[in-house]
Order: C-alpha cells, then sequence, then structure tokens
C-alpha cells in the first residue's frame, strides 16, 4: 500500500514547481511504465496493482515496487482511470543539442497535448531529439508523458534560449508558415532545423529573422489552419520523402 508520504508525493509531482524541488517526474499507465522500464532508464520507486506485477515479473525484477490495489493507484494518479502502475523517476541532466540531423525546434507550444504528440510524431520519423524554447510546456508534464505513448523514452527534450541557438546555428533554418514555398515542392537537406511555432502566435519574431526556407503545407480546402502537431507530421513525411 502506498503510505502517506507516498501518496503526497504523487499528488505534489504532477505540478512543474515540485518536480523541480523534487528532481522527480511521474510515469503513468502500463504502457508508459513499460517503455520506461524496457529503455532501462533509471526509476526510483514504481507502485503497481498484484495484475502488472504478476504479468511483468521479467521487467521488473531489477525495480523497487510497492504492490497496491486499482482504487489507490487511481485515486493518486493524473489519470482518469490507472489499473497498472506509476513510476517516479529521477530527472535526467540536460544533455547537448546535437546538430549533426535533422532537429525539430519548437517555439512556445504550450499546451502539454501538443507536445506530447510532437515527441511520438518525431519517435515516429526517427528522431531522437527535439529542442524546445523556455517558454514550451513542461517536457515532463503527467499530460505531455501520457501524450507520448512511450516514445518519451526515445526522444531527448532540450530546452534552451532558441534565439541563440539560431543565431549560430550554420545550415538550412526551415520555417513553418501560411506563405512559404510548399512543402511538395521545397528541396529539402539531411541536416536542418525545422521551426515550428504555436498555434496562436506561430513562430515570433525575434525568430523570424533566422529562417532561411519559409515552407508552407498548401491547403485544399476551407479549414483556418493545422494543429501544430498534425501540421509537424506533414512537413517531417515531407523531409523524409525527399532525402
Amino acid at each position: 500500500m502506498l503510505s502517506k508520504n507516498q501518496q503526497k508525493l504523487v499528488r505534489a509531482l504532477a505540478q512543474k514547481k515540485y518536480r523541480k524541488q523534487h528532481g522527480l517526474y511521474l510515469v503513468q499507465g502500463e504502457k508508459n511504465v513499460l517503455e520506461l522500464l524496457v529503455a532501462q532508464i533509471e526509476v526510483q520507486q514504481i507502485f503497481a496493482t498484484p495484475q502488472f506485477v504478476n504479468t511483468h515479473q521479467n521487467e521488473l525484477k531489477h525495480s523497487k515496487v510497492i504492490e497496491c490495489d486499482e482504487q489507490s493507484l487511481s485515486k493518486v494518479s493524473t489519470l482518469v482511470s490507472n489499473n497498472a502502475a506509476i513510476a517516479i523517476v529521477p530527472i535526467p541532466e540536460q544533455q547537448s543539442i546535437d546538430k549533426s540531423g535533422l532537429v525539430i525546434a519548437l517555439d512556445g507550444v504550450s499546451d502539454p497535448g501538443n507536445l506530447g504528440t510532437i515527441i511520438r510524431v518525431a519517435d515516429w520519423y526517427g528522431l531522437k531529439q527535439i529542442i524546445v524554447s523556455e517558454d514550451c510546456a513542461d517536457h515532463l508534464n503527467p499530460k505531455v508523458i501520457s501524450a507520448t505513448m512511450g516514445s518519451f523514452a526515445r526522444i531527448n527534450v532540450v530546452r534552451t534560449d532558441l534565439s541563440h541557438f539560431l543565431s549560430h546555428y550554420k545550415g538550412a533554418v526551415y520555417g513553418a508558415y501560411l506563405d512559404g514555398q510548399s512543402v511538395h515542392k521545397a528541396e529539402f537537406n539531411q541536416s536542418g532545423v525545422l521551426v515550428m511555432g504555436s498555434e496562436s502566435h506561430g513562430i515570433r519574431p525575434h525568430l523570424s529573422q533566422y529562417i532561411n526556407q519559409p515552407i508552407t503545407i498548401p491547403a485544399f480546402g476551407g479549414a483556418e489552419s493545422l494543429n501544430v502537431a498534425m501540421a509537424t507530421g506533414i512537413i517531417l513525411d515531407n523531409i523524409r520523402r525527399s532525402v
């Protein structure tokens, strides 16, 4: 069973200030916890139902596990229901930016669901890293982790000053706009930076000066705009087809 202190900690880690204070974050649900274990990411503690423990004994053999019933687990989980597990994970040290291949840079994407989906899309297209502006949603937010559907375990997220990064980057910097060159006609390099802005503000002016290859997804209907995660997937698909 979860002690009162353990319950208090799990609830606290749903908030960014306590994740920063404790240096810990939550991974919840069967799929995400299993992805965590398969990736051999360091885990401090796992709270799990007896069924989860019995089913995944091999994956859990090196982990510290406390069994608890489904009701207790769901009571402290941020998920609507959780019949499997919650892991408490140390926040890793931030890695340096790898400029050798394609880099996704997110400018002010504040919606956790969008950020999580972009991480999942990046994983689908074989990227290992994305960079985010300092005011993007926290990539360790439980909603972001949940939306990645396990891809958080394979994608390194680097939080940085995008203006400083782009001002020193030598190479193709693609930026998604409503009036750029069509992604169906643009020529893409194997390496470069793809900058995606938020749905509400797009790429902000202080970064636009660094975009040397503005691109757009041509519209054939009446929709005003695309969800930023959807747009990222479409652009990545065109980049992968051309290189």
